[in-house]
């Protein structure tokens, strides 16, 4: 499989949304037997416009068999029906280690992935990278699932650990030893440009312009989700305004 492209391991049984009762916990009717389920699910975002009565669901069934729930919700399908978003907020990491370890990101030509999860102050970052002449670079992923009139939105829900990652970021680029990126990587396909949510966290809004002025890169990529593999697709605008 391709450096830019991560397996989603099945088989996957469908399956429709009934309700949600916690942000990591789904009641589900499965298809093939009609059974109500309860599925993880491993993103806490709102998802209010994905996770709707009747949505169409992909479950992958667990592999523990001391976990308590059975299933874990891996894909819903978009309002249109046409596309398929990642549930996996982890996914992107994966997604963008490998892609920043085999140097195929024009974003970071120059740049060689050293460590993820990098301490460093008072959080840890998701990438630390290095340049030929020396230079570091810190990176933050942020995992886009909500798409409004093709646009898409970050964070669909008030992220203060998010504002104050990028106030970090900020700090770090505003100094003579660091650089910083914050990539966000759209788990769809059908969205022309990325922004920062501001009537929904206006602080991280905010805190997105502050960075941006203060030298950190801000990106963005999309990315194309299968029932059986997700692939990163093309950069798209992620605009700060």
């Amino acid at each position: 499989m391709p450096v830019t492209s991560t397996p989603i391991p099945g088989p996957l049984s469908k399956a429709r949304f009934v309700d949600r009762l916690n942000r990591f916990l789904l009641q589900v009717r499965l298809e093939d037997t009609g059974h109500v389920v309860e599925a993880h699910m491993a993103d806490p975002g709102r998802l209010r416009e994905l996770l709707l009565p009747g949505k169409k669901l992909w479950l992958r069934p667990a592999t523990n068999p001391e976990r308590k729930t059975r299933w874990t919700a891996v894909l819903v399908q978009a309002p249109d029906g046409r596309e398929l978003v990642s549930l996996d907020s982890t996914l992107p990491n994966r997604l963008i280690r490998n892609a920043l370890a085999a140097g195929v990101m024009k974003e970071f030509r120059g740049w060689q992935l050293v460590r993820a999860e990098f301490p460093l102050g008072r959080s840890r970052f998701d990438f630390l990278l290095s340049s030929s002449e020396g230079r570091q670079m810190v990176v933050e992923v942020k995992s886009v699932t909500l798409v409004e009139e093709g646009v898409g939105l970050f964070p669909d829900a008030v992220t203060e650990r998010g504002a104050r990652h990028v106030r970090e970021l900020a700090e770090l680029a505003a100094g003579p030893h660091w650089e910083a990126a914050v990539l966000f990587v759209l788990q769809r396909s059908d969205a022309r440009e990325i922004r920062a949510a501001k009537r929904i966290d206006p602080k991280f809004a905010d805190a997105l312009e502050e960075a941006s002025r203060s030298g950190v890169q801000i990106s963005g990529r999309r990315c194309r989700v299968f029932p059986d593999r997700v692939e990163l697709g093309d950069p798209v605008q992620a605009d700060v305004g």
